[in-house]
């Protein structure tokens, strides 16, 4: 696929405070709206607001790049050195993502569906 970072999702703590500020600065209303995630889209772009994303460990935004296959390329990154940050789990129908980190900690997303 030749799209890079297609989902870019935010880590928030007050889902109803972060869903009003981007709700503004985006000037649209999400498409997705639910207790677990927020999700406007923008042209080709999503935006995400991920209420447990500090829970899992995430400290930061976090691009998720699409891919054919998240298996291999999941099992491509870690044996390039990267680390499983987030294993490989559904989020939505026929939505699955993954999260790696390079050598220095930089988490990058990978997504299938």
């Amino acid at each position: 696929m030749s799209q890079v970072f297609k989902v870019i999702t935010y880590p928030v703590r007050d889902l109803s405070a972060a869903k009003a500020f981007y709700t503004t600065l985006l000037g649209t209303e999400p498409y997705a709206d639910s207790e677990y995630y927020v999700g406007y889209r923008l042209g080709d772009q999503e935006i995400g607001l991920d209420p447990n994303g500090h829970a899992t460990g995430l400290t930061g935004p976090i691009g998720y790049h699409p891919v054919d296959d998240l298996e291999a390329a999941v099992e491509a990154a870690t044996a390039a050195g990267a680390t499983l940050v987030k294993p490989i789990a559904e989020v939505g129908p026929g939505r699955r993502i993954a999260a790696v980190a390079d050598a220095d900690g930089n988490v990058t997303g990978l997504m299938h569906g």
